[in-house]
Order: structure tokens, then sequence, then C-alpha cells
């Protein structure tokens, strides 16, 4: 899928865990399901830092450039040093590695570690990298079109004023995890479902992807797993346009109602 509907359904997969949270007796603090959104939807970006066209290689000028440039080469080498013989040798990572379900762990206890180690600067950080992605793929036209520093400047702005409603009392900064010092390990949940949730976005598509890697399925360690070639479509058609992203809207939208309790 392309960029604004993977950003859509980190999103509203977001929404829907926190309904889920709400019928299981374990509701999330409004702050926590609106800064989960974001930092999913944001997340749901992630796994094409492989590719150098992608959303995300925008997102932070030069920097995100490169970044994905050497991602792409990391991926590059470990599909090529872990494919079996079946699988032929390639010349490119975009969805290998990056679109896997370890990378999607180490993702989220990466940034859970960081955000319990390092401090509010290192939650400021983790908020505005992933806010300035929210806002490249939810505004996607928006942000095409304007500059870069007023992106950043919104995501700025957003991560600064979610985190200083998160640590008012009660308002989420120990949700979930309530141990002295486990203030944000929450944080890594929704990079993991963003992961996920564009992973399963891409395996519905012509490619599918290798979620699994590395348990092997039919001989290959990077099997492209996905629903039955029928049922699959091309990136960018009306298919995501017209039916997955407004699917996502309705699902995100009834998941917001169920998880604030407006319906029971």
């Amino acid at each position: 899928m392309m960029g604004p509907a993977h950003s859509l359904s980190g999103a509203a997969a977001w929404l829907v865990v926190g309904a889920g949270a709400t019928v299981l007796g374990h509701p999330m603090p409004w702050p926590v399901l609106l800064a989960g959104a974001l930092v999913s939807s944001g997340a749901a970006l992630a796994p094409d830092l492989d590719h150098r066209s992608a959303t995300i290689s925008r997102a932070f000028g030069p920097l995100s450039r490169a970044l994905c440039g050497l991602i792409d080469k990391i991926s590059e080498s470990v599909y090529n040093s872990t494919r079996t013989k079946g699988e032929r040798r390639r010349s490119g990572g975009h969805r290998t590695l990056t679109h896997t379900w370890p990378w999607a762990l180490f993702l989220g206890a990466g940034f859970s570690a960081a955000a319990v180690f390092g401090g509010r600067w290192v939650v400021l950080v983790i908020l505005f990298i992933h806010m300035v992605l929210a806002v490249e793929g939810l505004l996607w036209r928006a942000a095409r079109v304007s500059s870069d520093v007023l992106v950043w400047l919104l995501g700025a702005t957003s991560a600064w004023s979610l985190a200083g409603i998160l640590d008012q009392p009660g308002n989420g900064s120990g949700w979930l995890f309530t141990g002295a010092g486990q203030e944000y390990l929450w944080l890594g949940l929704p990079i993991v479902l963003g992961a996920l949730i564009h992973n399963i976005g891409d395996a519905i598509t012509i490619s599918g992807c290798p979620i699994l890697w590395p348990v092997r399925i039919s001989g290959k360690r990077w099997y492209p797993l996905g629903t039955p070639r029928f049922m699959r479509f091309r990136a960018g058609t009306k298919v995501e346009t017209l039916v997955l992203m407004p699917l996502f809207m309705v699902l995100g939208g009834a998941g917001c109602l169920v998880a604030l309790g407006i319906v029971g």
C-alpha cells in the first residue's frame, strides 16, 4: 500500500486496540489513545526505511534519505546471506528485513527501552519523530506542498504538547506499566503495532510480504505471505483509495467511540 493508507491503517489499529482495552476493563486515558494513534500512524511508515523513494525518506531531508540508503543496504545483505537455494539473489533490500516481525519487535523494544532509560528529552524525540511521520502520512498532500520546516515545527509542537498532557497525573504516562520508573514503557506498543499493520497491508498487495521470516515456508525463508492471488491488488489503485481507506476511517471511528466509552 501507499504511505497515506499505511498511516491511516496504523492509527485505526491503535483505536481498535483502545476499544479492546476498554472492553477488557483496562481503558486508555484519552491522551494515550490520541498519542498512541499518532505514534502508530507514524510507525506504520517505518518498514519502508528500506526504500529510498518512500514517504519516510523525505520526512527528515538528507538525514532520512541517508538512513533509508543505509537500511536498504543492510536489508539487502541480510536477505542475500539468509536466502535459501530456491530464492534468487537480490540487488535491493525493499520488502525484506524491515517487513518482518523480528524487525517490528526490535523497533518497539528499542524505543520502549530508550523512553524508560532516556528520560523526558528522549520521549520528546520519540514523539517528535512519529508526529512528523504521522503528518507526512495522514496529511501527505499538504505536507508535500509545504516547507519541511513547517512540518517539523508541527511535529515538535505536537510532541511537546502531548508529553505535557501525558505527564499530568492520571493522563497516561504510566498507563499499563505502573511500576516505578516504567513511565512510557508502553510507547513501544503502538510502534510494534504500526509496523506489523504496515506488513499486513503489503501482504494483501500483489507482491505479498515476508512477515514470518526466518520461518521456512515452502522451503523459503523469505516467503511472501499474502491473500489468495485473486484478492490482491496493486498499491495506489482504487481498491486502496476507495475501499480500504474509507474502511480504516470507519473502523478507527468506531474504535474511538468504544475506547472513550461513548458507545458501550
